[in-house]
């Protein structure tokens, strides 16, 4: 059976991204690239060409709303889905003005997790 999506995993902390590729894998989607800093996840979306990528709002380099400003630029169907401790009004608004899909807020369970995923998926 193949994957019911690719998907990609930019956060800082490599616990995080260790714990989301648990829970993504365990949902049956396959996780193509793990990134730690913005600058390479715009980097490796461009190469990977996942069906939908996870940003951590605070990464170095690039800021995850950045990266995703960046990414939406040049791959407008880009599906992107914001992880974050910090939800501030400013960053909700500015995430959905880039055209993110969603927020994963921390600390969050497979069931979350996998919920958004599966309505950002969605058009």
């Amino acid at each position: 059976m193949s994957p019911l999506a690719r998907i990609m995993i930019a956060d800082d902390a490599e616990f995080m991204r260790l714990v989301l590729r648990k829970m993504i894998e365990k949902g049956g989607h396959e996780v193509v690239g793990e990134a730690d800093n913005g600058r390479d996840a715009v980097y490796l979306y461009t190469m990977l060409h996942p069906d939908l990528v996870t940003l951590d709002i605070t990464m170095p380099f690039l800021s995850g709303l950045d990266a995703a400003q960046k990414i939406k630029e040049n791959h407008t169907e880009a599906r992107i889905l914001m992880v974050s401790a910090m939800g501030t009004k400013d960053s909700v608004e500015r995430a959905k003005s880039i055209g993110v899909k969603g927020f994963i807020v921390k600390p969050f369970n497979e069931e979350q997790v996998l919920k958004a995923i599966e309505e950002a998926l969605v058009d």
